[in-house]
C-alpha cells in the first residue's frame, strides 16, 4: 500500500539524528519532493507521535526555529534541541555544524 504523504514525511523525520537538525526543504526533498516544505510544516503541525517523531530537529534553512512550534511554542523547541547538544549562535542553529548530511537520492 503506499504511504501518504505525511507518513512519509514522518519517515524522514525519524532519521533526522539525535544532536542534529534538517531543513524543512531537506525534509521535503528526501521523503520525495522539493516542493513540500510547506506540506512538511502542515504535517509536523499535526505530528500524532510526538515522542517517536521528534519534529523539534526540524528547522527553517537559515537555521531558526518555528514560531509556530506546536509542542510548547519557539522556546520548547530552542529547550530541546539545546538538551541534544545543539548550539545557537545570534538565536539560530548553527547549520554549518548541525545540518544532517543526508544525500537525497
Amino acid at each position: 500500500m503506499e504511504k501518504t504523504t505525511f507518513e512519509k514525511i514522518y519517515d524522514v523525520v525519524k532519521q533526522i539524528p539525535y544532536g542534529q537538525v534538517a531543513t524543512y526543504g531537506q525534509v521535503a526533498a528526501i521523503a520525495g519532493n522539493r516542493r513540500w516544505a510547506r506540506v512538511v510544516g502542515y504535517a509536523l503541525h499535526v505530528n500524532p507521535d510526538p515522542e517517536g517523531i521528534p519534529c523539534y530537529r526540524v528547522v527553517k534553512k537559515d537555521g531558526q526555529v518555528s514560531e509556530a512550534f506546536a509542542f510548547g511554542g519557539s522556546n520548547r523547541q530552542i529547550e530541546l534541541l539545546k538538551a541534544e547538544g545543539v548550539e545557537f549562535i545570534d538565536g539560530r542553529v548553527d547549520m554549518e555544524q548541525y545540518q544532517w548530511e543526508r544525500p537525497v537520492f
